[in-house]
């Protein structure tokens, strides 16, 4: 039985807010069977105008900020962006507590770096606004090229449908991945997008009539274990190995053998979670030549080494 109170999250909704991207915290948070607390304000407690037809009233104000453990700023269209932090959006941020968590969604990176938060980080935005952004900020180390960015405390993603990868992440992190899957799967999304992941996918639907990766992509996940190749997987597809490869970066926005490994992470991540199983059984058990293998791979992945990993989410099971 959980017995610590639900993390507080404090959704800030500017001027021009997108509706969307206002409701992904509450939508993903909420499901998280009770680990979160989902509020949202403005910046002086009012109703916030929205970019469609329609203004949304909040039922809080700036305040909230003061207890939030995190803090996620919703984005806005581009025309909506403000050339200087106008004061009282200034005065809400100053009041988010030094040990807070904070995010932005899509263009919302430009109120953070606006307000100095990004200053020397790595960050990312919309890739429509990469220029913008570089232009206005150049002590902010952009990456135009990922869904997000996790620097420290504070998380910068994409636009739209990242502020879903962005905040199933944080679950993840919290919580665990058996917790993150369960979110997705009553959100039906996707339950991991890697952070690395490219924005934007040249042909996200193959052509009519072309052959696709994604029954490959199955067949390779139900044989993790098994040390497969290039040559596998293009045999599999039946395709030669410069049509696999380009189309599976096409479809998935990853080359084969990054994507092998985030998988093989990933289902790491899950048996150190949920199993006994020492680290080179697990190591063997997803692929991983090793326990050497797979500690260097998830450190590079989440910064930690398998046994702590393990230490942080065996404790709340």
């Amino acid at each position: 039985m959980r017995t610590r109170r639900p993390e507080r999250v404090a959704v800030l909704a500017l001027d021009g807010v997108y509706p969307f991207e206002l409701g992904i915290p509450s939508r993903i948070l909420g499901a998280a069977d009770g680990h979160y607390e989902v509020l949202t304000c403005s910046v002086d407690g009012r109703p916030v105008r929205s970019s469609a037809d329609f203004t949304i009233g909040v039922q809080h104000g700036p305040e909230i900020l003061d207890t939030a453990d995190t803090v996620v700023v919703a984005s806005m269209p581009p025309a909506y962006i403000p050339g200087e932090l106008p004061a009282e959006v200034a005065a809400a941020l100053a009041r988010i507590r030094p040990d807070a968590r904070i995010v932005s969604i899509c263009t919302a990176a430009f109120v953070l770096a606006e307000a100095g938060l990004l200053d020397g980080r790595s960050a990312t935005t919309h890739w429509h606004m990469t220029e913008p952004f570089r232009r206005r900020f150049p002590q902010v180390d952009l990456d135009p090229d990922v869904l997000f960015v996790a620097d420290g405390r504070i998380l910068t993603s994409a636009g739209a449908a990242a502020g879903v990868d962005v905040c199933l992440h944080m679950v993840r992190t919290d919580h665990g991945s058996e917790l993150a899957n369960f979110v997705a799967r009553c959100c039906v999304v996707p339950p991991f997008r890697d952070g690395g992941q490219a924005q934007y996918i040249e042909q996200p639907v193959p052509q009519s009539g072309a052959a696709s990766t994604a029954g490959t992509r199955l067949w390779a996940l139900e044989r993790l274990g098994e040390p497969l190749t290039l040559t596998d997987l293009a045999g599999h597809a039946r395709m030669s190995l410069r049509t696999f490869a380009r189309r599976f970066r096409d479809e998935v926005g990853l080359s084969p053998g990054r994507w092998l490994i985030q998988q093989r992470v990933a289902r790491a991540r899950h048996l150190l979670e949920s199993s006994d199983l020492p680290v080179d059984r697990i190591a063997a058990e997803v692929g991983f030549a090793t326990g050497a293998s797979l500690r260097q791979h998830l450190h590079a992945a989440i910064g930690v080494s398998p046994q702590a990993y393990r230490r942080t989410f065996q404790r709340a099971r």
